[in-house]
C-alpha cells in the first residue's frame, strides 16, 4: 500500500461523501484525489484510468462552474431529472468509448486489464459528465462503474483503492436517495408532479 493510495482513499471518500451532500468543495477535492490518482494508476499499468483522471480534471472544472453558475438566472444548480435523450446518447458513448480504448490499450501499451479499464474508465466519464450537470442518473451510472472497478481493483492487487469503491457504491446509494428526495421536494414546491 502506498502513499498514493492511502491518499486516493481518503481524498476519493471526502469527495463522493462532498457530492451526495451536494456540496461545491466536492470538485476541488475530487481535482487533488485526480491528480493522486495520475500517479497510481500510471506506475500500475492501469493507463486508461490515469488518462480518466486527466479528463476529470476538466470535468471537475467544468462541473465546479456549472454547479455554481449553471441554474436559473446564472444561480446555483439544482437536481435535475435525467433528460430521456441522454440515456441513448449515453449508451453509444461507452460502447464507442470501450472499442476504442480496449483497441488502443490492447494494441500500443502493456496495460493489464485493457477490457475493464476501457467499460471503467467509459462509464465514468459518462457519470462525471452527469454529475456535474446534476442529472439524477448519474448515481445509477456510477453504482455499474463501480461495482466493475471493485473488481478491476482486487485483480490488480490494489485492495485499499477496492476497498474505496466498494464504500462508494454505498455511497452512490446514499446519493440516489438523497437527491431523489431532493429533487421531489423542489418539484412539488414548483408544483410539478412529483414521481417518474
Amino acid at each position: 500500500m502506498s502513499a498514493e493510495e492511502i491518499i486516493g482513499f481518503v481524498t476519493g471518500a471526502v469527495c463522493v461523501f462532498l457530492a451526495v451532500r451536494q456540496n461545491v468543495w466536492t470538485f476541488p477535492v475530487g481535482i487533488v484525489n485526480n491528480a493522486v490518482y495520475v500517479v497510481l494508476f500510471g506506475s500500475n499499468g492501469l493507463y486508461a484510468g490515469a488518462a480518466l483522471q486527466v479528463v476529470y480534471l476538466v470535468l471537475g472544472a467544468l462541473g465546479w462552474y456549472w454547479w455554481l453558475r449553471g441554474g436559473t438566472g446564472g444561480g446555483t444548480l439544482a437536481v435535475h431529472r435525467t433528460p430521456r435523450w441522454v440515456w441513448p446518447a449515453a449508451a453509444v458513448t461507452v460502447v464507442a468509448l470501450v472499442g476504442l480504448l480496449a483497441w488502443v490499450l490492447s494494441t500500443w501499451t502493456d496495460a493489464s486489464s485493457p477490457w475493464l479499464d476501457s467499460v471503467t474508465t467509459s462509464l465514468s466519464l459518462v457519470a462525471q459528465l452527469m454529475l456535474g450537470r446534476k442529472w439524477i442518473g448519474n448515481w445509477v451510472v456510477w453504482i455499474v462503474a463501480d461495482v466493475i472497478f471493485v473488481w478491476l481493483y482486487v485483480s490488480s492487487g490494489l485492495w485499499l483503492t477496492a476497498v474505496l469503491y466498494a464504500g462508494f457504491i454505498g455511497l452512490c446509494l446514499l446519493g440516489l436517495r438523497d437527491w431523489r428526495a431532493a429533487l421531489v421536494a423542489s418539484e412539488t414546491e414548483d408544483g410539478a408532479e412529483p414521481g417518474g
